[in-house]
């Protein structure tokens, strides 16, 4: 079974939730997540990852944007 960590976003429509994501081979998350909105793909915001020195794992996800 793979490794997996809950990531906190940070900015955007979903600034404050958390995701669930599966870890590569090494420990690390994707480097992106896209939060989809109510109409899905039509409505999705990216996360880039972003390590922190502080915090349960290391790393966030900051809002960058519409993904349209």
């Amino acid at each position: 079974m793979a490794s997996t960590a809950e990531i906190p976003l940070v900015g955007g429509v979903a600034d404050g939730e958390t995701v669930t994501v599966e870890l590569d081979p090494n420990g690390r998350p994707p480097l992106t997540h896209h939060h989809l909105g109510a109409k899905g793909l039509a409505e999705a915001e990216i996360y880039e990852l972003e390590s922190v020195a502080a915090g349960d794992n290391g790393w966030r996800y900051h809002w960058r944007g519409p993904a349209v």
